[in-house]
């Protein structure tokens, strides 16, 4: 599956998209893995609870998964997935 990844998350992961293999079909499932690969992406995204943290967003094919069922939404390879962490702006 490929990931769209978004302003600092783009230093961590090493570029604009990252093709993740995940080990499971729900959004978790390639959470986990893109920590396994990226662990400093661990605390810019999850809480202690591994729960996202506050204003980090996770889109699949344009809607946030808040909207969905969470963390536990489905996902297919085909599937346009988007990670943000929190921006600050102004």
């Amino acid at each position: 599956m490929l990931v769209k990844v978004f302003a600092n998350l783009r230093q961590i992961c090493g570029g604009v998209t990252v093709e993740v293999q995940p080990d499971g079909e729900r959004v978790i499932d390639v959470l986990d893995k893109m920590v396994e690969m990226f662990p400093d992406l661990q605390n810019e995204i999850f809480s202690s609870e591994k729960a996202l943290l506050p204003f980090v967003h996770v889109y699949v094919n344009g809607r946030n998964i808040i909207h969905l069922d969470d963390l536990q939404t489905k996902v297919n390879e085909t599937d346009q997935f988007a990670l943000f962490p929190p921006v600050a702006g102004g």
